[in-house]
């Protein structure tokens, strides 16, 4: 290992978990979604989301969320509506297309999740979780 970078580390382990979600959506048929697509699927809700709380909530500019939605729009994956509260606003939602991605990229970390505990232990990915889980919030 190069280095014991914490930065790193995560960035090294976190592309090990995209890779095998990637390959997993791929083999489902969903080979033209890319990482930045992500935000989008994670974050969307049933009752839609506005491009700008996206970008809140993934922590992106609104420039590369604004493209990670006209992309999936062009996709089949999203569709945007006007946003009943707000006159200028427009809200995103899955499209029934974009609705069966998320059990496949959930069920693919599930198995990244399990791999790795049977690397290292069950508890100890536990104890990851929660280290995490305390640091997001002291940062927030």
């Amino acid at each position: 290992m190069p280095s014991s970078s914490l930065g790193l580390l995560l960035r090294l382990v976190h592309q090990h978990w995209t890779q095998a979600v990637e390959a997993a959506l791929d083999e489902a048929g969903y080979g033209d979604i890319r990482p930045p697509h992500a935000n989008v699927f994670t974050f969307a809700r049933p009752e839609g989301i506005q491009v700008s709380e996206l970008t809140k909530l993934a922590r992106v500019r609104k420039q590369t969320m604004t493209q990670a939605v006209e992309e999936l729009e062009r996709l089949g994956y999203v569709e945007r509506r006007p946003d009943p509260n707000d006159r200028r606003g427009r809200l995103v939602f899955l499209t029934e297309k974009g609705q069966g991605v998320r059990p496949i990229a959930m069920a693919a970390g599930r198995r990244v999740d399990e791999s790795w505990a049977a690397l290292t232990s069950q508890q100890q990915m536990e104890d990851l979780r929660t280290a995490l889980r305390r640091l997001l919030e002291q940062l927030q």
